[in-house]
C-alpha cells in the first residue's frame, strides 16, 4: 500500500474527520467565552466592585527595581508575580467549565426525554422463514 492511498485511508475515518470538526468548534468556542468574559461578566465585577475592576494588571514586584504601576511596563523593568492574569484565566476555566456543564446536562435531557417515548407495544412480527418453521412444528406436535 502506497503512503498517500494509505493515508487517504487514514483521513477517510469517521474518527480523524470528528475530531478535525471538534477542533474548529473548539477553536471557535474559545472566541466566544473570551467574549463572554471580557464583555460581559468583567463588566458586571467591575460594575459590582464599584468599577475599573481589572484583574490584569494586578502583580506583585520581585524586584526592587519594578515601580511601573502597569504590568505590561513592570514586565520591562524586572521579574513580575502576574497574578491577576492567573485570576482572569481561572474566571474563564470557571466560565467555560459550566458552559459546557449546561450543554452536558441538556443533551442528556434530551437523550432521556428520547428513552422515554412508547415503544411499540406489539413485537415485530418474525420473518416468514421462522414463522412457516414454527407452523411446521406446530403441525408436527399435533401428530
Amino acid at each position: 500500500m502506497s503512503v498517500v492511498s494509505e493515508f487517504r485511508s487514514f483521513i477517510a475515518k469517521g474518527n480523524v474527520i470528528d475530531l478535525a470538526v471538534g477542533i474548529i468548534i473548539g477553536g471557535a468556542f474559545t472566541g466566544i467565552v473570551t467574549s463572554l468574559v471580557n464583555d460581559i461578566v468583567m463588566p458586571v465585577v467591575g460594575a459590582i466592585t464599584g468599577g475599573g475592576f481589572d484583574f490584569s494588571n494586578y502583580f506583585i514586584a520581585l524586584s526592587s527595581a519594578v515601580t511601573a504601576p502597569s504590568l505590561e511596563e513592570a514586565r520591562k523593568q524586572g521579574a513580575v508575580f502576574a497574578y491577576g492574569s492567573f485570576i482572569t484565566v481561572m474566571i474563564n476555566f470557571v466560565i467555560l467549565a459550566f458552559i459546557i456543564f449546561l450543554m452536558v446536562k441538556g443533551v442528556n435531557k434530551l437523550r432521556a426525554m428520547e428513552e422515554k417515548k412508547p415503544v411499540d407495544e406489539k413485537p415485530a412480527p418474525p420473518p416468514a422463514d421462522i414463522q412457516l418453521l414454527s407452523e411446521i412444528r406446530d403441525i408436527l406436535k399435533t401428530k
